[in-house]
């Protein structure tokens, strides 16, 4: 357990304590950061700019909080100017919250900013991470984070059923003093802290074989290195988008601020997004997401994440996106696919 929670500390880039993985997948990390930071009345700030960031919003009404969301198009990013719009409407929120890597559309809302406002404005942040960590940079502590959650098997590559979280020392304060109990017992910091810490006060029962598929898969993204893990998921982006680019397709997500670990593509005109899907699986045995909500129909997801961003998966995908879309009417050239991704 010690070492899990120090080579998350290592994944996470933060010294916090309070660094556990929560028994459960990243819904129930989300969870956890609301219902342990929120109480009924709570005034909030969410950015919203695809599925998540509406959980996000579900999360905290449950929790009684008053949110104030902060709207942007699936696929464009939570701008700044936004953050600080809402701010002058809801000046002394509790906590602001929106998704870094947004899994629904491709595109990573940087940090940085946002947080500055945030804490300007006396608020906690939070962040969702579950398709960055491990794939694109998370720095918790340079940031100024109080509250984020991962997932295990995006860019982890570990199977799902844990969620990575980190809580700050303001954070934990703050899930401390609160006037109710915590809403969930299985999810309370108060008595997890004791369970994780040294004590090992007897809480539930872990899931003890997905500690153990996550001390293995934390040990393999050390021993890579986070900045050389970071530069092959950036490289296998670049290459999948070039060669996407010689087939005549596009990214979706905003030009300067798209994920190299989930890549939406525009389905061409004519093309049937589900026909597509369906022929790289069964032909193929290639796996690619839908479309979600107003993205359904029009793109395709395709994710290199953790071990399966490779250089080979990058041609095999490209290979075959190529031979079906010539089948079914978009012409493209393969042999000059693969030789721009190379």
């Amino acid at each position: 357990m010690e070492e899990i929670k120090s080579m998350l500390r290592a994944v996470f880039l933060t010294k916090n304590d309070m660094t556990f993985p929560v028994s459960g997948t990243g819904s129930a990390g989300m969870e956890f950061c609301f219902a342990n930071l929120i109480e009924r009345g709570d005034e909030v700030i969410i950015g919203v700019n695809g599925v998540f960031g509406t959980r996000m919003v579900d999360v905290a009404e449950r929790c009684g909080a008053k949110v104030t969301k902060v709207e942007s198009p699936w696929g464009k990013i939570i701008d700044p100017q936004q953050i600080a719009a809402a701010l002058k409407i809801v000046p002394r929120p509790k906590l602001v919250a929106f998704v870094h890597a947004e899994t629904s559309t491709g595109a990573l809302t940087p940090v940085e900013e946002l947080s500055k406002l945030a804490h300007d404005a006396g608020a906690l942040l939070l962040l969702d991470a579950v398709t960055s960590l491990g794939g694109c940079p998370v720095r918790v502590d340079d940031w100024n984070v109080d509250a984020i959650y991962s997932g295990t098997q995006k860019c982890l590559s570990c199977p799902p059923g844990l969620s990575p979280v980190s809580l700050s020392p303001r954070a934990l304060e703050t899930a401390a003093k609160r006037r109710d109990k915590v809403q969930s017992w299985y999810l309370d910091v108060n008595l997890l802290a004791n369970y994780w810490g040294q004590e090992r006060v007897y809480h539930h029962t872990a899931p003890i074989s997905m500690n153990y598929a996550l001390h293995e898969a934390l040990r393999l993204v050390l021993e890579e290195g986070l900045e050389n893990r970071w530069r092959r998921h950036e490289e296998n982006h670049l290459a999948l988008k070039a060669g996407l680019k010689s087939m005549g397709l596009e990214i979706s997500s905003q030009e300067g601020h798209q994920l190299w670990q989930l890549n939406a593509v525009r389905v061409p005109e004519g093309v049937d997004e589900a026909v597509l899907r369906k022929r790289m699986l069964i032909d193929f045995n290639i796996e690619i997401g839908a479309g979600l909500g107003p993205l359904k129909g029009k793109i395709v997801r395709i994710g290199l994440m953790g071990h399966t961003s490779s250089k080979s998966n990058v041609h095999e995908c490209l290979r075959a996106l190529s031979h079906i879309l010539n089948e079914l009417g978009h012409k493209n050239d393969t042999v000059a696919a693969l030789a721009a991704a190379a």
